[in-house]
């Protein structure tokens, strides 16, 4: 069927949902009304179409989702005449293609749910439309065939006056007609019904109904037949498979209704029936559509969260073991030989895990992309799930041949086991796949199980990673900071801005907790602006607060934190000047602390703006020094002026005796940094020991608890207009 084409304009065109319901209204309405027998012009079948499509739209983002509206939908199409087969075809092709264009622009339900969502629907809208069409069939045939007989009966005591229109009725019905005695042996059946067995009337009327029993027949099928022959009701209607002469299978609306002779005595048997094999399946391929992957052809997440939930109820199986795999490196597959490549991958790796299957109780998945999910059910499942998984990594350990090349992918496998009952499928399902995170994280190519509290922690970054940007427009970070000192004279020099988040729930939290899910996110960047704003500003503070600052000092230094996402910002130069400008701080009263792991193997075009930032008197200072295992050579390239050493190296000076190794690595990292003018900083330190040793090598400032912990802004004051120590 040629589907109307799209409407002039696009979809993000319109001017609201309204509008685009009222496009997706037009579309139906033209590829309906050509094949609709109604009275109505195509503007009145187009708004009678508006309050069906508005029930479709509704169900489409429903919580909890439910097909009844659409079920609802293709009665209302019968129900306005539009009962040509292919009104129904038309109808179901233009809510395929336009529904989720045209109504689900939602921003709470991915794409893919909503597409799963729309093929629903069709099978619902399918089965209203041939609920409502076999009523309504069925009533005006069993009327006539009911007024046939009665004008039979009244045509043999009237010497058969209207056999001619009785034998008309009978023969041309649309639908199977039989009669059969109370004895069940079928004494004459219509042309319609003869060809829906095959063709050849005596292999029917040659049958006792009794013969026509299948595996499939509910007890109450034939239990409603046996009240009918003893006259005890009047009628009943099943739906009821069949056997053909070459074993097929027909499937039928079936009703029988008693006949009584003119005492009111039972007396024949009149049996109606449509054929809905075809229909049935439609039914079966639209269902099948909606709970398997296009692609691989494995049952999708629909499917699977439904076998599920039915595993986790109570009384069910005893236990269960759920094995969620993802590939490694299989975007790298993808953006370099292109997604065809990815889906036939993704084909050959499904093949190969749908293999691993091998129990009854046992089923694979797609959940989406490069997602897997396999389950085993029953008292062993904790032995089971473990060979599964190891049985879903063999099968990748083999190369992929497409179009020449081997490629090779391998798995990461997080795996849940435990007694039904506990959990629901969401929460069996998210441990895996934290799990499975966890696996990947050790490396891949491995399986691992779920641990309570490794799912607690991940759960605990999940809720801190969404809570960032609401925490920043908040205002729940504060600064505190912690003093550098001259190790000369022991006076303050400057202090160290340390970001802290005051959550809620949590408490205080050190930037341990959350720069790394700031980093993931890229709220470092707004949060590191934040930072630096706050720091420059409580800097110029101080300054204002005594004018020329410390006789020994000078004006008090303070040192921000730059991140590697920071570093590649390309606002990077432009913020800081800005804030710099914005708050009257001097360059030099500015010192950024980046890591040496950050720069290690720093390309020009990274080390640019700290050039261009060095080159206007902002100190820039190599963080943890000694940690990232650079070439001592490229201090001369990098634009630095200060190096931090890291605590690791100083931490053996807070016993005694000093191990002599340490010594000569510190003094070694000393003497090469005074050669190349940089100033030596020193974290961690904690005794007074460990401070004057460290004064003794030449070491220019200090940091650590000794002199004082991370604290308020008021505290650096006091500390400056007092000996530190």
């Amino acid at each position: 069927m040629k589907l109307p084409s799209q409407p002039a304009g696009s979809v993000a065109d319109a001017d609201g949902p309204e509008d685009r319901l009222r496009r997706f209204v037009t579309i139906w309405s033209r590829a309906v009304f050509p094949v609709t027998a109604t009275s109505m012009t195509r503007q009145e079948f187009e708004r009678h179409l508006l309050p069906p499509a508005r029930e479709l739209c509704d169900a489409l983002h429903a919580r909890p989702f439910d097909t009844t509206p659409a079920h609802r939908v293709g009665q209302a199409l019968v129900a306005a005449h539009c009962t040509d087969p292919d009104a129904l075809s038309r109808s179901l092709g233009v809510v395929d293609a336009y529904l989720v264009l045209y109504c689900g622009d939602e921003q709470d339900t991915d794409a893919e749910e909503l597409r799963a969502r729309c093929s629903r629907l069709q099978h619902a809208m399918a089965a209203g439309f041939a609920q409502a069409l076999r009523e309504r069939t069925l009533a005006e045939q069993e009327s006539i065939a009911h007024s046939a007989l009665s004008a039979r009966s009244a045509a043999e005591l009237a010497l058969h006056a209207t056999e001619s229109r009785f034998r008309a009725v009978f023969d041309g019905a649309a639908i199977g007609i039989g009669i059969a005695d109370l004895d069940g042996n079928v004494l004459e059946v219509n042309e319609t019904l003869t060809r829906m067995f095959g063709g050849l009337e005596q292999t029917v009327t040659s049958k006792n109904i009794l013969d026509w029993a299948h595996p499939e027949d509910g007890p109450h099928v034939w239990r409603l037949y046996d009240e009918l022959v003893r006259g005890e009701r009047e009628s009943y209607r099943v739906e009821k498979p069949y056997y053909r002469g070459d074993g097929t299978v027909l499937w039928t609306n079936l009703t029988v209704s008693l006949l009584r002779d003119a005492a009111g005595a039972p007396q024949y048997q009149l049996a109606l029936m449509e054929d809905t094999t075809e229909r049935r399946l439609l039914n079966l391929r639209l269902r099948y559509e909606a709970t398997h992957d296009a692609l691989t052809g494995l049952p999708n997440r629909t499917l699977f969260f439904e076998r599920l939930e039915k595993t986790l109820l109570p009384g069910g199986e005893s236990r269960f073991g759920l094995a969620y795999l993802d590939l490694d490196g299989f975007k790298v597959i993808n953006d370099s030989l292109g997604h065809s490549t990815g889906d036939r991958l993704l084909v050959e790796v499904a093949d190969r895990l749908q293999s691993c299957v091998t129990a009854p109780a046992e089923m694979v998945a797609r959940l989406g992309g490069d997602e897997f999910v396999a389950l085993t059910t029953g008292p062993g499942s904790e032995r089971q799930v473990a060979e599964l998984a190891d049985r879903m990594l063999a099968a990748l350990a083999t190369p992929i041949s497409i179009d020449g090349r081997e490629l090779t992918v391998r798995g990461s496998v997080g795996v849940v086991e435990g007694p039904a009952g506990e959990r629901t499928a969401a929460e069996v399902l998210r441990s895996a796949d934290i799990t499975m995170y966890r696996a990947k994280s050790a490396g891949g190519n491995r399986f691992e199980y779920a641990d309570e509290e490794a799912d607690a922690r991940a759960i605990t970054r999940h809720g801190l990673t969404t809570a960032l940007p609401a925490a920043l427009e908040r205002g729940e970070f504060f600064i505190e900071y912690q003093p550098l000192v001259h190790l000369g004279d022991g006076s303050v020099h400057g202090a160290e801005a340390l970001v802290r988040w005051c959550h809620p729930q949590h408490g205080v939290l050190g930037p341990d907790r959350f720069i790394p899910l700031a980093e993931n996110t890229g709220l470092i960047v707004p949060l590191g602006r934040w930072v630096l704003q706050e720091a420059v500003r409580q800097a110029r503070f101080w300054q204002d607060e005594a004018p020329g600052g410390h006789p020994a000092t000078g004006p008090l230094r303070i040192n921000v934190n730059l991140s590697p996402t920071q570093l590649h910002h390309p606002g990077l130069v432009a913020e800081t000047v800005d804030v710099l400008e914005r708050s009257g701080l001097e360059p030099g009263a500015l010192c950024l602390e980046v890591t040496e792991s950050a720069l290690i193997g720093a390309d020009d075009d990274l080390l640019k703006p700290l050039r261009q930032l060095a080159e206007m008197g902002v100190d820039i200072a190599l963080d943890d020094f000694g940690t990232g295992y650079s070439n001592l050579a490229n201090l001369r390239r990098l634009p630095v002026s200060v190096l931090k050493l890291d605590r690791s190296f100083t931490q053996g000076m807070q016993q005694h005796p000093v191990d002599p190794v340490d010594i000569k690595i510190v003094e070694g990292i000393v003497q090469l940094a005074h050669s190349l003018e940089l100033a030596v900083t020193v974290e961690g330190v904690e005794t007074g020991a460990q401070a004057q040793q460290l004064r003794e090598l030449g070491c220019d400032t200090a940091q650590g608890w000794y002199y004082a912990r991370p604290g308020a802004p008021d505290r650096i004051r006091s500390l400056v207009l007092a000996d530190a120590v």
